[in-house]
């Protein structure tokens, strides 16, 4: 992988077209702005009953979006990241739709999760209630067949997501085909959506269990043999994923962005500095994506009770702050105010939890890209997007409110405005400055100043925010020995007088 910035987005809702209309405006506007395009779900269908990750046909582009064709373009210019959806298949699948007819006798029946499988004779209170779930309730859909049969059926996410056995051969056998249409389709790099939960055994949580690192492993060992390299998608307690980085290509930093928002909320750098001497070097940093903004992995370990990065109270403190300075708007899409909702998320773009300000929009994607590991932004945070509001009230679904569908003249738009334009010039900063390719120092600062610095080759990138101050943000970095400067103040009184 590029150590480059990468963007995130959906096909459809960057420009309303499809990949054809995505490359080009990776080859107009945003030419040389990104090393790779993480492409939401683009299976088919894209507008199922969640947003593409409940797949009816994992290896068919949806033909509304293009093509095979159009991804492999894609990535003959940049780094190309898809989804590989591990945990379930959609209710409305082929193979779920010939089990349902046929029962038993499918060539699929093993291909389905039920509760017999993992419980034969049925499961105790306490092991049900040992299970775990990002959402209210059990992962169970009781269901009744074509042929008559009356099935439960494990169902982590929603009744329309039916889990995988991954451990039966008819398992493995659909992600081995899905590798290889990746493989011949261009894509480099693959997103494991969901794995934490891909392994059920009585008597344990069913999340990350020891036979999921195997998973993991094995699955990685596969696509590694094909040329592709594996991120993992695991929202958990910090010290899992510091594992977890041990075992794979890629991580993600979930930690980074509710620890970003509670240094500039509250003027106190001490847990995000403590976070950045030993967060994971192989990581993908992000500070949004197409969900929300969590606080799990920030938290205490639910396990055993061991302290997280922030302390409960710091939690819920981070948590008021995005719904005060975003007008209440978070809540809207946040908890039990809108469906599809997730435990551990608060439902609200990264730009309105700092309350629109351009400054302190601008520190928190510097404090990212001067953060260890590989840097993606989100479409809407690349276009400092606010929430959708609309969206959230046609769909109800709180996510929504940060999937905002772009049309080509609000691309432009957004493009034009200083605090992109200035976003634009960081990521360009962040993929061209040698620095970056070496090795990070966490400097030694009072607790409401973060210092970052990389140094390579003779050269260095400096990065001083000090939070008691507005924050007040210093950028430097050197050219051929030459110390140059970053202007935020500067940048960011001409965006006020626009």
């Amino acid at each position: 992988m590029r150590n480059q910035v990468q963007l995130i987005t959906y096909v459809d809702r960057l420009g309303g077209g499809g990949l054809a209309e995505l490359d080009a405006l990776l080859a107009g506007p945003l030419d040389g702005v990104f090393g790779g395009v993480h492409l939401l779900p683009f299976f088919h269908p894209i507008d199922g009953a969640d947003a593409g990750f409940d797949p009816i046909d994992h290896a068919r582009v949806d033909p509304r979006l293009g093509d095979w064709r159009g991804v492999q373009s894609l990535a003959n210019r940049v780094e190309v990241m898809a989804d590989l959806i591990v945990n379930h298949v959609s209710a409305d699948s082929p193979q779920f739709q010939d089990f349902s007819r046929r029962g038993a006798e499918s060539p699929f029946a093993g291909l389905f999760l039920t509760l017999d499988r993992v419980f034969p004779g049925g499961a105790t209170e306490a092991e049900l209630l040992q299970i775990y779930r990002p959402r209210p309730g059990l992962p169970f859909t009781c269901v009744t067949l074509q042929n008559g049969e009356r099935r439960i059926l494990w169902t982590t996410f929603t009744g329309k997501q039916v889990d995988i056995d991954v451990t039966h051969p008819e398992g493995r056998a659909y992600l081995s085909g899905i590798l290889k249409s990746f493989k011949t389709g261009g894509v480099g790099i693959i997103r494991l959506d969901a794995a934490g939960y891909a392994i059920k055994r009585r008597g344990t949580s069913c999340f990350m269990i020891p036979e999921t690192y195997d998973f993991i492993a094995g699955l990685t060992r596969e696509a590694r043999a094909l040329g592709i390299e594996v991120l993992v998608e695991i929202h958990s307690y910090y010290r899992e994923q510091i594992e977890i980085a041990r075992r794979v290509d890629r991580v993600y930093d979930f930690a980074l962005p509710p620890l970003v928002l509670h240094a500039l909320h509250q003027a106190d750098a001490a847990p995000l500095k403590a976070w950045l001497a030993i967060a994971p070097r192989n990581c993908i940093t992000v500070l949004d994506t197409h969900d929300g903004i969590g606080v799990i992995d920030v938290g205490a370990d639910a396990a055993t009770g061991r302290a997280g990065l922030l302390p409960p109270a710091a939690i819920d403190q981070l948590v008021e702050t995005i719904h005060a300075k975003s007008a209440g708007q978070s809540r809207l899409a946040t908890g039990a105010a809108a469906s599809n909702l997730d435990l551990y998320q608060v439902n609200c773009t990264y730009y309105d939890a700092l309350g629109r300000d351009d400054l302190a929009y601008l520190a928190a994607r510097a404090l990212q890209f001067f953060a260890p590991g590989v840097p993606q932004v989100y479409y809407v945070g690349l276009l400092a997007g606010t929430n959708d509001l609309g969206l959230l009230a046609r769909t109800q679904v709180g996510r929504d409110i940060n999937r905002h569908h772009y049309t080509p003249p609000e691309i432009a738009a957004a493009l034009a405005r200083p605090v992109a334009r200035d976003l634009i010039d960081l990521i360009r900063l962040r993929n061209r400055h040698p620095a970056f390719q070496g090795e990070l120092r966490v400097l030694n600062t009072p607790d409401h100043v973060i210092g970052l610095e990389w140094s390579h080759a003779g050269e260095t990138a400096r990065l001083l925010v000090d939070l008691a101050a507005g924050p007040r943000v210093e950028l430097t970095f050197t050219e051929d020995g030459v110390e140059q400067d970053f202007d935020f103040a500067a940048r960011c009184r001409q965006t006020a007088t626009v």
